[in-house]
């Protein structure tokens, strides 16, 4: 079960709790404070003083006053409206984040939605209406407005939903899932669609994956490392300390841990003084990107837990402040830089990839294959590892270094977050697969290699990979083999696995 208060939710629990299935329920001391900034927005209709966005219109139609009897019709009209998305629908569990984060953020008790509508939202949760959800038209500033309004419409009656698997309008979705259609109130449409939900839910998934990808990245290398007779002087403790980067002194601790008791790379003499970087920089490489890892989910589990709405009601001191929670900088460098991050584990990756596929650099059978001529084995493998390395390079262009006014010029400076986001899933997809075919090529090069003498660590991979995947002996279909190969990446069986066998992995 998730409890949202609005209050120390992490994005690892958010993803953990979609996946399991988990039910969401509402902190009922925090349903109270929602229930307080409620009151005060009634107060303020009441008066009849303008505010944006009870009682005006939005962006450069701020100015224009709205009856009250136009107040309800004001925030239909507003989910209507911007409900323009295009492009192919986000996956579910994008969807279900989002949901979950703007109940989250709404929970805080400074937005003036009712608790009902909190309720609801939540309710498409644990019954399983994911409404369908475009996945372009945000530029991340007045937050996600058309993503969130999209999510918002099903509230409504309006839109579309999958429930059960099944796609429906949104009116038809909730009479099945035995939810009713809410009538927004004065603030409430604004309430729903003014946060940065879109681009965080992306990025808690993108960081959630990160964290298992980041750890697995180190035991295909120490695998490489093996197959390849690396030199491990530098990988020693000494060296890494003297530098005092805590993802380059835990990347190399690993590598110490997965490599101890190897007798292809302990106890034995090196005909090389050194290695290549892409042996030998391991620990400065990875190492940096766990610590832009770091820097993001610190951004990420902020926003989550942030008030990132307009305006935003303060019931104990009776004001309302129309600022800028909603723009989406911070989130959008963030995931930006998770973008960089991942593509430079690809990129070395890669590198090794070539290492182990190059009988010039390895010293072992051309591609990895025994009868090479008639048999291409490995060469392709690494043209495929090559050009998703080279996609990574246009995908890490950051995004937040773009802008383009919109609203008549109102809203003139944007963070393109939402774009970030949808690229760090693509870059993170990417690097699995570069990182399942590191393995697969790393397994093949231990077929020339004594196994006998591989560390406990790498045997275990070596075993697992072995389960599913036989070694290449003549050439055949690989496609399939690189599926299996990053199934065992992404679920976690690898990183799992090797855990068992040396403790946890920084």
């Amino acid at each position: 079960m998730l409890k949202l208060r609005g209050s120390s939710l992490s994005g690892h629990e958010v993803v953990r709790n979609i996946r399991q299935g988990n039910p969401v329920v509402l902190d009922a001391t925090q349903l109270e404070k929602v229930a307080r900034a409620r009151e005060l927005v009634v107060e303020l209709v009441s008066k009849g003083q303008p505010i944006y966005g009870i009682n005006t219109g939005f962006g450069l139609l701020a100015n224009t006053s709205i009856s009250d009897d136009n107040v309800a019709e004001l925030q239909r009209n507003l989910i209507l409206s911007h409900s323009c998305g295009v492009g192919d629908p986000f996956p579910d569990e994008v969807v279900k984040a989002m949901m979950i984060l703007r109940a989250n953020a709404l929970m805080k008790g400074h937005s003036g939605i009712r608790p009902q509508v909190i309720e609801l939202l939540v309710g498409l949760v644990n019954k399983g209406v994911t409404p369908l959800i475009p996945s372009q038209g945000s530029v991340g500033a007045s937050g996600d407005l058309v993503p969130l309004a999209h999510m918002s419409s099903v509230l409504l009656g309006e839109g579309q939903a999958y429930y059960e698997g099944q796609l429906y309008s949104g009116a038809e979705a909730l009479k099945r899932a035995g939810l009713s259609p809410v009538i927004l109130e004065a603030k409430e449409g604004l309430a729903l669609i003014n946060g940065t939900q879109a681009m965080t839910a992306q990025g808690v998934i993108a960081l959630h994956d990160s964290h298992v990808l980041l750890k697995t990245a180190d035991i295909s290398s120490s695998v490489t490392i093996e197959a390849l007779c690396g030199i491990p002087n530098a990988f020693d403790e000494r060296v890494h300390l003297l530098r005092s980067h805590q993802g380059q002194i835990a990347t190399a601790a690993n590598l110490r841990r997965l490599l101890a008791g190897s007798e292809l790379v302990y106890s034995k003499e090196h005909e090389r003084i050194q290695d290549a970087y892409s042996l030998r920089c391991i620990p400065q490489v990875h190492g940096a990107s766990k610590d832009a890892y770091g820097y993001v989910e610190t951004v990420l589990n902020t926003e989550i837990n942030s008030v990132t709405d307009n305006p935003i009601l303060f019931p104990q001191d009776g004001d309302v402040i129309s600022a800028g929670n909603f723009h989406g900088q911070p989130v959008a460098l963030a995931l930006d830089f998770l973008g960089i991050a991942l593509s430079e584990i690809g990129n070395i990756a890669e590198r090794r990839i070539e290492r182990l596929v190059n009988p010039q650099l390895s010293g072992l059978p051309p591609f990895l294959s025994e009868e090479s001529g008639l048999n291409s084995g490995y060469m392709i493998i690494q043209y495929t590892a090559a050009s998703l390395v080279s996609e990574n390079k246009v995908l890490a262009h950051p995004a937040s270094v773009d802008s383009i006014p919109t609203s008549a010029n109102q809203e003139d400076h944007v963070s393109m977050g939402s774009i970030a986001a949808r690229k760090v899933l693509r870059i993170l997809e990417n690097v699995q697969n570069i990182i399942a075919i590191e393995l697969l090529c790393a397994c093949q090069a231990l077929e020339y290699r004594d196994r006998s003498k591989l560390s406990p660590a790498t045997k275990a991979v070596y075993d697992l990979v072995r389960e599913q995947v036989p070694p290449l002996k003549e050439d055949r279909f690989l496609e399939p083999e690189i599926k299996v190969a990053r199934d065992l990446v992404v679920s976690g069986k690898v990183l799992n696995l090797v855990e068992d066998i040396i403790g946890n992995i920084k």
